[in-house]
């Protein structure tokens, strides 16, 4: 099988109400970088965000290529997924997401499974959730 360099076998691709906004939120709540945007005068129609220095999520506004796929918020609806996220610090991810202008869903908490982890959701609808593994104690059990 082949792939792209770099490129993860699986990467999701949303649909977003502009290009140009979620590579600024997504930079701002997330720290995510630009990596390729493919620019139709002055419009990002294409965008790929890495995290930690991979591809985590690509995109492309609603119309893009003439798709009629449309944002959960555009489509009045509760995403039905979440992007499970690790990252370094939950509790400073989740401040700088708010700042950001995401929306809270979970504060940060340590969870039964072994991560303390929060959920956000961003300015189109989507779920982001981060989380940070707990230190191991000496009466921690494996998660199945």
């Amino acid at each position: 099988m082949s792939r792209p360099p770099n490129t993860p076998w699986l990467t999701p691709y949303l649909t977003v109400a502009s290009g140009r906004a979620a590579l600024d939120f997504y930079a701002r709540a997330f720290g995510f970088a630009a990596g390729h945007v493919v620019d139709e005068n002055g419009v990002p129609m294409h965008a790929e965000m890495h995290y930690e220095g991979q591809l985590v999520v690509m995109f492309a506004p609603e119309g893009a290529w003439g798709s009629t796929a449309r944002t959960p918020r555009s489509l009045g609806v509760e995403a039905p997924q979440t992007f499970y996220v690790y990252c370094g610090d939950v509790d400073a991810m989740y401040q700088r997401a708010l700042a950001a202008g995401a929306a809270s869903v979970t504060p940060p908490a340590d969870q039964f499974w072994g991560d303390r982890y929060c959920m956000v959701e961003d300015p189109d609808g989507y779920r982001w959730g981060f989380a940070t593994p707990l230190p191991k104690t000496p009466d921690s059990k494996p998660t199945p």
